[in-house]
């Protein structure tokens, strides 16, 4: 079953736990952490205490943190210990220290995932594909949430589902930007395994009907 990262970047942060905690209950399978520096993406987001805090109100949830930010090692061990359990950095981010990168999330504890921007080809990920838990799609541009779905992406999943396959991986496939109930099934059938989704769910007036539709993606 395809499964569902809500990503609190659209939830209400008057009251994040609760507003989280509504979308678990109705099946949400896991919470997604966009983090935004400022500087390798324009806007800012949320750092390290914002996810000690959201983790211990909800502890036994699955934490995918997403690091659009210039240095993910120097910052990749607080969120770690602030219950991270699998973190992303971007390709761009680190071009010239993509192994270094995913050693030093590795050291952690954390698995690790890497994600690529629309305008990078789903190649760049090959040579470090046996070395990840997880690559990340971005069907947008990182930095802003509510933008529209690029069908490119679909494309670049099918290939690297293709090329995981071929060589007996099990690395997961996920996609992150204008996912919703007519994208979101797209990306399952172009080989997400995960999808993230923000407004399309928070916003949702029944969320429910949200999550069943993309739980039956495939």
């Amino acid at each position: 079953m395809t499964k569902i990262a809500a990503s609190i970047l659209s939830a209400d942060f008057a009251d994040l736990a609760a507003d989280c905690r509504r979308l678990l209950v109705q099946g949400t399978d896991l919470l997604h952490f966009d983090v935004m520096d400022g500087h390798f993406v324009p806007n800012i987001s949320f750092g390290a205490p914002v996810l000690d805090c959201l983790h211990k109100a909800l502890p036994d949830v699955y934490y995918d943190v997403h690091l659009m930010i210039s240095d993910p090692v120097k910052y990749a061990p607080d969120f770690a210990k602030a219950g991270a359990n699998l973190i992303t950095f971007h390709l761009e981010a680190v071009p010239d220290a993509v192994a270094e990168t995913i050693a030093a999330i590795r050291a952690t504890g954390c698995r690790v995932g890497i994600s690529i921007k629309p305008g990078t080809p789903a190649q760049a990920v090959y040579p470090y594909l046996d070395d990840l838990d997880l690559v990340l799609v971005m069907c947008v541009e990182p930095g802003f949430g509510g933008q529209k779905f690029m069908p490119s992406a679909l494309e670049k999943l099918d290939a690297l589902r293709t090329e995981r396959d071929r060589r007996g991986l099990h690395t997961l496939l996920e996609v992150d930007g204008g996912v919703n109930t007519e994208t979101g099934p797209q990306c399952a059938a172009a080989g997400a395994d995960w999808l993230v989704t923000g407004s399309a769910l928070f916003k949702a007036k029944d969320p429910a009907a949200v999550i069943t539709t993309l739980h039956g993606s495939h």
